[in-house]
């Protein structure tokens, strides 16, 4: 299996040289040059495979210059008890006939990324030794909350590795903060940027792109890589959790082998729905898959208008991890869409670029309208979702997962479509726990601290905090920096 850049067919390589650089050297991102496909008889047979060897049997078709025992053990130094409290990883919860939830936040840092967070690591530490590498690989994340802790705890005290993570000063949750700033670890920095997610990205990606910081850094014995979901080794792993989601209701007998179902996924940098569109690609039984945002709704727009648009009003919500206007991940959705037509997606990254905005022709509006639908919830609707949900069910959303929830009840009111429909849960409600008890409870007082939030929540809904929150109440802060975007690279060369 080769890859390939989304904005040129200069060059290909093979999966390790791709997750060691995460990013091409045109600023493209590496896509796979062909998807394997997966009949339904094979997707049968591995519904009564655990989440492991579910994983092996995916990972496998794309790492193919890792040998089995590589795969198996990078699987399984992930994917266990340690990293995450139930052995089923990614569990899927019924709320009646019709809706599922898949629960991604059972690992280490209680949020989605873990899934992927936790065995990039080991991908890397590999991609490294096949690629004959003797740099320190320096994995550089801009982080809008949950990327930014998954990446710590994955990459901590990991061997010829530094990570350093920025995140938008006041947009994550104080939870999300905590788990940051407080972060252990001999080869970690974290630094908080004045500006947003976007902010953020923007500056991450100039420095991989600016050749004088690499020729820098290389003759220091430093390589820069990354561990968002620009990295290949990123989304991957990523695309396992459809295929087991789908396979925990053929085993449970909730569907019949080859049955569509819809998935519901909240987004902000497009990669988790990405890795959804890629399952479908493979095979996977997948009518429509439901793009939610919160009310930065640039994709749920662009979805609908076939432009993108990014000037406009940045608003920081109670879902902090969608607060996010430039998708990139969206490159190699276009990339595919268009059949290959790398020049076309260069110039609509360029456009991006320089004015803000870009829009594509009504045949690839089209061809996006088929396997997407998109919808967005505004921050009353998000609280609303959270408090009639556990009311009439007893189960518990984070803000994240409630702007999916009110979308899918939007797509279904007008679509009447009643496909089976699994929501991606992308959090645990304790992180973003001010928010879910003024759902509960209204307007708190102000001068509740956060850990008192959290034990009163725990009471409300009868559901445990999570230990490693509870954790974080006796830490040490280790980062408490703030940061203009023009002194993140003087920070990077002090954090080295």
């Amino acid at each position: 299996m080769n890859y390939i850049s989304t904005r040129s067919n200069d060059y290909s390589c093979k999966s390790a040289y791709a997750i060691k650089k995460g990013l091409a050297a045109d600023g493209g991102l590496y896509i796979p040059t062909k998807f394997p496909l997966l009949t339904l008889d094979e997707i049968s047979a591995m519904s009564a495979d655990n989440y492991n060897m579910r994983a092996f049997n995916i990972m496998r078709r794309f790492l193919t210059d890792f040998s089995d025992a590589e795969i198996k053990e990078s699987i399984d130094k992930a994917y266990n008890k340690q990293n995450f409290e139930t052995e089923s990883i990614a569990p899927v919860y019924k709320l009646n006939n019709q809706v599922y939830f898949l629960e991604l936040w059972h690992g280490c840092s209680s949020a989605f990324k873990d899934v992927a967070l936790q065995i990039l690591p080991h991908l890397l530490t590999l991609s490294i030794k096949k690629t004959g590498e003797d740099k320190t690989v320096v994995v550089l994340v801009a982080t809008s909350g949950d990327t930014g802790k998954a990446a710590l705890e994955g990459f901590k005290n990991v061997d010829k590795t530094k990570v350093i993570v920025f995140f938008p000063a006041n947009g994550v949750s104080e939870i999300q903060r905590l788990q940051m700033v407080t972060q252990e670890g001999d080869n970690v920095s974290v630094g908080s940027i004045v500006g947003n997610f976007d902010d953020a990205q923007s500056a991450v990606k100039g420095i991989f792109s600016d050749e004088s910081i690499k020729k820098e850094l290389s003759e220091k014995g430093f390589l820069l890589s990354s561990a968002n979901s620009i990295n290949w080794g990123r989304l991957l792993p990523q695309i396992v959790y459809y295929f087991s989601a789908y396979c925990d209701l053929l085993l449970n007998e909730e569907i019949i082998l080859g049955e569509n179902v819809n998935f519901v996924v909240p987004t902000g940098n497009f990669g988790n729905i990405l890795a959804g569109y890629y399952a479908k690609v493979m095979g996977l039984p997948i009518k429509t898959l439901i793009c939610a945002s919160n009310k930065n709704n640039v994709l749920a727009d662009f979805i609908n208008t076939g432009m993108y648009d990014i000037n406009r009003r940045f608003y920081e919500t109670s879902s902090p991890s969608m607060d996010i206007l430039i998708s990139s991940n969206l490159e190699r959705l276009l990339y595919d869409i268009t059949g290959g037509d790398y020049t076309r997606v260069k110039d609509w990254m360029h456009d991006l670029k320089m004015r803000g905005r870009y829009e594509v022709p009504d045949i690839t509006k089209q061809r996006i309208k088929e396997v997407l639908w998109g919808g967005f919830c505004n921050e009353a609707d998000t609280l609303m979702t959270i408090k009639d949900t556990f009311e009439a069910y007893g189960y518990i959303m984070d803000t994240h997962t409630a702007v999916a929830k009110n979308v899918y009840d939007q797509y279904l009111f007008k679509t009447g479509d009643s496909t089976k429909s699994i929501i991606l849960s992308t959090a645990n409600p304790f992180k973003f726990g001010e928010s879910v008890m003024t759902a509960l409870k209204g307007e708190l007082e102000k001068d509740v601290g956060q850990f008192q939030l959290l034990e009163d929540l725990s009471v409300i809904t009868e559901t445990k905090v999570p230990t490693q929150l509870l954790a974080l109440k006796n830490k040490d802060i280790r980062f408490g920096q703030v940061l203009d975007k023009k002194d993140m690279k003087e920070f990077i060369y002090n954090s080295l």
